[in-house]
């Protein structure tokens, strides 16, 4: 017998909404956490002269910003948001107070990350989703997963983590990502993008096999919806029809801007409209009633009522509508993800019904959406995006990293040697990258969070006779590493891997860490892995790789500033020094053989031969 639902039970009194906002203990529970605002004449003098000192210094800096700490403005005003503690308090709120809500969420959260020197569009872009989400379900029994991090700050802001905000990122700070150990909000940690419906299904399929009742629901991006992984968790999840909630949060974003592209989806009275219909419970029992009695009438009745059904339905939807309903989950939008009124509606309609299979919501937003409002809001005039007081601290000194240094030297050997193409995985392009599309667009190939693929297209593009450079990111080539093996190594094919933000990645934190590559790169029995102490090994390597058409080939570096700045770049020297392993086994002096296991005894019969060439 199937137990009562836990959904209602995990909730208790609210607290005294007088007190202090709680804050985040190291622990991960909630306590009380206070903040004196605003700041007084004296640590304003201190902030004034600790800028000033900063300012006069700029040009000995590297790679610093000033601390977060020593910047104060102004607080907006926000008489909803101050009042709630946890998602709890957003239940009985109205549609009025829901998208008052939402602006002093995306009011607080630009004026936070703008001075934290963080992404905002895509913050932004979910606020009504996620006040959405929190109105209808009910976290933390309802599990809501989420594929990327920064689409989940105001998610942060809900669930009794606002009083933290403006350690996001920082050492002992909040995540820039959900995190287990952060929040019984977050039950699963994101932060490489597409594994939120993998593991949603994992829980929803453990859910069923122990007869318990809550909701599973995952947030996905049309940026992860790069990744293949998306589409072998959608087929899979329509083959054990488990009831989950897929919401795809279209931003509209496109790799590449540049490309002239077809008619964007279009939100109306008619489309919105549909998508109620679609997500009525009377609509579904009047869908399910007619597939039974197709199935009853026999004679090819069900088939044809099918083809009907997804005719119709592709001809109401959106281009590419009907690619969802092929991978077994119900198509329900597309829904304007700013309309607090149709969310609601929409998600309560889900929500409420039993046995309903895997469901994908497709919201439409904006990544502009408020941000001209809360930049004049913050400063009483109108800037450019991410500007403010803070930025002008920071712009007047730009550290130079290893990319720039990397970029202009690909550059000035693209220049001279016409097959040199850059093939580039990951999540976001860096800016530095930039240089190199608008000098060759055609030689620039940006692949997006799609790393298996661009490894192996690399490998067909080297086949072909050209010689790419495929640009990964440490954390991300991690899941290629089954490609690079079996599609790159094992045939000795010449892809020049450089490997970004390599070794530790500061306020990323563990999640995006680049600590592994020298290991699982350096096993491998036909790759030569390189490593630059500064920018002129940097630019050697680059000629070395670009030299190298017998077997692949990578380096490494670290995201951040390089030692020396005001050195020009020198031309590459391809290093020639490589030593085959006749003249290894010449020039060794020391040895040192560790063996485990059943390799212990054939090691031990090769003492002999060590001691002939005289090692110790």
């Amino acid at each position: 017998m199937a137990t009562a639902s836990p959904r209602f039970s995990a909730f208790g009194a609210c607290g005294n909404r007088s007190e202090r906002r709680p804050g985040f203990s190291g622990s991960g529970k909630v306590e009380p956490w206070s903040f004196q605002f605003p700041p007084s004449a004296e640590a304003w003098k201190v902030a004034s002269a600790s800028r000033a000192a900063r300012s006069k210094k700029a040009s000995s800096q590297i790679n610093s910003l000033p601390d977060s700490d020593d910047f104060f403005y102004e607080k907006v005003p926000t008489p909803m948001l101050d009042v709630i503690e946890s998602p709890i308090n957003v239940k009985n709120l109205s549609t009025k107070e829901l998208r008052q809500l939402a602006d002093e969420i995306r009011l607080e959260l630009s004026s936070i990350l703008r001075k934290a020197q963080k992404p905002l569009k895509s913050s932004l872009a979910v606020v009504e989703l996620t006040v959405a989400i929190h109105h209808v379900f009910h976290a933390p029994a309802d599990k809501i997963l989420w594929d990327v991090g920064e689409q989940t700050y105001a998610h942060k802001m809900l669930t009794g983590r606002r009083s933290l905000m403006n350690t996001l990122r920082q050492k002992d700070g909040l995540s820039g990502f959900t995190s287990r150990s952060e929040s019984e909000y977050d039950p699963f940690g994101a932060g490489h993008g597409c594994s939120s419906i993998s593991a949603g299904l994992g829980m929803a399929v453990a859910r069923d096999m122990k007869r318990k009742r809550e909701r599973i629901l995952t947030v996905i991006s049309n940026g992860t919806t790069m990744a293949g992984q998306v589409y072998e968790a959608m087929s899979n999840a329509g083959y054990l029809d488990s009831d989950m909630i897929v919401i795809l949060n279209d931003s509209r974003h496109s790799l590449h801007p540049n490309i002239e592209e077809g008619p964007k989806t279009s939100i109306n009275a008619l489309s919105s409209t549909l998508s109620k219909l679609q997500s009525s419970k009377s609509f579904r029992k009047f869908r399910e009633v007619a597939k039974g009695v197709t199935k009853k009438i026999g004679r090819g009745m069900h088939e044809w009522a099918a083809k009907v059904d997804e005719f119709a339905r592709g001809m109401v939807g959106p281009p590419g509508s009907t690619l969802f309903e092929e991978l077994g989950l119900y198509y329900i939008g597309p829904v304007d993800g700013h309309k607090i009124e149709d969310l609601v509606c929409v998600l309560q309609e889900v929500a409420s019904l039993n046995s309903m299979g895997p469901v994908l919501i497709h919201v439409v937003t904006e990544e502009n959406q408020g941000i001209e409002h809360s930049q004049r809001s913050d400063t009483g005039e109108d800037v450019g995006e991410g500007s403010s007081s803070y930025d002008s601290i920071a712009s007047d000194y730009q550290p130079r990293t290893y990319s720039d240094c990397f970029v202009e030297a690909l550059i000035r050997k693209a220049d001279s040697d016409k097959d040199v193409v850059m093939v580039h995985g990951g999540a976001e392009v860096e800016p530095s990258f930039q240089l190199f599309r608008e000098k060759f667009p055609d030689r620039f190939f940006d692949i997006g969070m799609a790393e298996q693929h661009a490894v192996t297209f690399s490998a067909g593009l080297s086949c072909g006779g050209l010689k790419p450079f495929c640009v990964i990111p440490s954390a991300f080539l991690q899941r290629a590493f089954d490609q690079v093996v079996h599609d790159v190594d094992r045939q000795r094919i010449p892809v020049r891997f450089v490997i970004t933000s390599a070794g530790l990645v500061g306020s990323n934190g563990p999640v995006q860490c680049g600590a592994f590559d020298i290991t699982f790169m350096s096993c491998l029995p036909n790759m030569i892995v390189m490593a630059p102490s500064d920018e002129d090994e940097l630019v050697n390597m680059v000629e070395t790789a670009a030299m190298v058409d017998d077997r692949p080939i990578c380096f490494r570096y670290p995201r951040g500033a390089i030692v020396r700045t005001d050195k020009s770049l020198s031309d590459g020297i391809p290093i020639e020094n490589r030593l085959e392993e006749g003249e290894f086994l010449q020039k060794v002096k020391m040895l040192l053989c560790l063996v485990m296991g059943q390799w212990f005894r054939t090691a031990s019969k090769l003492s002999p031969f060590f001691q002939s060439l005289e090692l110790r």
